[in-house]
C-alpha cells in the first residue's frame, strides 16, 4: 500500500485563493477515490494540526489531526516526522525542509515581481522556503503558465521538474445565488459593474476609482466587495465616489448572485498566478474586463475585454464600452461561459494524479 499525505495545515486558515485551490483538489480526489479512478492500492490522508476552523465533508480522505503545534512550527518540525513513510503532497506555497519526497505547489513568484504587497520577514522567509524546497522537493506545482516562467527565472527550477495545473470553478456553480444581496445592499440588477477587493496592492483597486472619478455621469454603480479597508482606493478623498457601492465581505451564494445580475465584472490587476475571480465570473456568464498582464490572458482567452492596468483612462473607456454595448456584452457573456469549459476541479485532481503517479514511479 503506497502511503500520500497531503498537508492539511490549509484547514487552519481563512479561505482566500490558494486555501480555495487546496479544499477543491482535494474534495476533486475524493470524487476521484469514489469513482474507483483512483489506484486501489494507495492510502490517500490528510494530516493536520489539531487548531482546524474548516470542515471538509470528505467520503473516502481521512482527515487526521496530529501534534502539538500550530502553523510554521508544525508544518516544519511536526509533519515531516509524521508523513516519514509516504509521499508528501502540499498545495499552499509551503513545506517541510526537512523532507525530501514531497510535491508542492507554488502558486506564483509575486514575492520577486511584486514585493511592496508583503513585509520584509514574509518575503526573506519565502524567498528562502521557495528556492530550497525547489531543490529538494521531488516536483514542483504551479497554477499557469506564466507563474511556471517565474518560478523557472527567480527560483531556478528545472523545467523536468515542474508540472501546470490550472484551477476550477465548480465550488461557485455550488453555491445557490443568494438574491436578497440586492435589496441587502440596495443594488439595481443589471445596473452595475462588480469588482472584487482585495488589500494587496497588486489588485489595484485604486486604478478603478481613478478610472470612475474620470468616468463623470453614468447610469451604473461600481459594487466593490470583499474584506478591504475602503479608504485605500482614495489618496485625496477619506469617501469613494457616489457611484461605487463597498459592500465588504460577501458569502459565496451572494457573490454567486452579483456576479450572475452584473452588467460586467472588472478585474484590473498587476499581477496574478492565475485569476481565479475572472473564472468564477465567466463560469457564471458574465463579462468581464481584465489586465492584459500575467497569466490573465492565458486564463481568459478571447472572452474578456482587455485593459492596462496601468492606465485609469483605459479602464475608464473600456467600462464605458461594456456598459453601451448589448452585442458586446452578450458576445462576452456567451464566450466566457464556453471558455470557462476549459478549466474544472475534476481536471485539476485528475492532472495532480497524474504528478503524483510519476513521484511513485520512480
Amino acid at each position: 500500500m503506497k502511503k500520500i499525505i497531503i498537508n492539511g495545515r490549509f484547514l487552519t486558515q481563512p479561505i482566500t485563493g490558494v486555501q480555495r485551490f487546496a479544499l477543491e483538489l482535494v474534495r476533486g480526489l475524493d470524487e476521484l477515490i469514489e469513482r474507483r479512478t483512483i489506484c486501489s492500492n494507495v492510502d490517500l490522508v490528510i494530516m493536520t494540526p489539531r487548531n482546524t476552523i474548516n470542515d471538509i465533508d470528505l467520503k473516502n480522505i481521512k482527515v487526521i489531526p496530529i501534534g502539538r503545534l500550530k502553523g510554521h512550527l508544525w508544518e516544519q518540525l511536526e509533519l515531516p516526522f509524521y508523513s516519514r513513510d509516504g509521499l508528501l503532497v502540499n498545495l499552499c506555497n509551503a513545506g517541510p525542509l526537512l523532507k525530501r519526497k514531497q510535491i508542492v505547489t507554488i502558486h506564483d513568484a509575486a514575492i520577486y515581481s511584486k514585493p511592496e504587497g508583503f513585509t520584509k520577514t514574509f518575503i526573506y522567509w519565502y524567498n528562502f522556503l521557495f528556492k530550497i524546497l525547489s531543490i529538494i522537493a521531488c516536483r514542483i506545482v504551479t497554477v499557469s503558465e506564466f507563474s511556471k516562467n517565474e518560478l523557472v527565472h527567480y527560483c531556478k527550477v528545472k523545467q523536468n521538474k515542474i508540472r501546470v495545473i490550472s484551477e476550477g470553478w465548480e465550488h461557485i456553480q455550488r453555491a445557490d445565488a443568494d438574491l436578497d444581496v440586492f435589496q441587502k445592499y440596495n443594488i439595481n440588477p443589471k445596473k452595475y459593474i462588480l469588482a472584487v477587493s482585495s488589500l494587496n496592492p497588486n489588485k489595484n483597486f485604486q486604478g478603478i476609482v481613478k478610472a470612475i472619478e474620470s468616468l463623470g455621469n453614468i447610469e451604473a454603480d461600481i459594487v466593490i466587495a470583499g474584506g478591504t479597508n475602503p479608504k485605500i482606493f482614495s489618496a485625496s478623498n477619506d469617501s469613494l465616489p457616489n457611484t461605487v457601492k463597498y459592500i465588504g465581505y460577501v458569502t459565496d451564494e451572494e457573490l454567486k448572485a452579483l456576479y450572475e445580475k452584473a452588467a460586467g465584472f472588472i478585474y484590473p490587476s498587476f499581477y496574478e498566478g492565475f485569476g481565479l475571480p475572472p473564472l468564477e465570473a465567466m463560469a457564471c456568464g458574465c463579462p468581464v474586463i481584465v489586465s492584459n498582464v500575467a497569466s490573465l490572458p492565458e486564463v481568459c482567452g478571447d472572452a474578456a475585454l482587455y485593459v492596462d492596468p496601468y492606465s485609469p483612462e483605459d479602464i475608464a473607456e473600456k467600462i464605458k464600452l461594456l456598459l453601451s454595448d448589448d452585442k458586446l456584452r452578450e458576445k462576452l457573456r456567451r464566450k466566457g461561459l464556453e471558455r470557462a469549459t476549459m478549466f474544472s476541479w475534476e481536471k485539476c485532481a485528475q492532472e495532480t494524479i497524474k504528478v503524483i503517479e510519476e513521484v511513485l514511479a520512480k
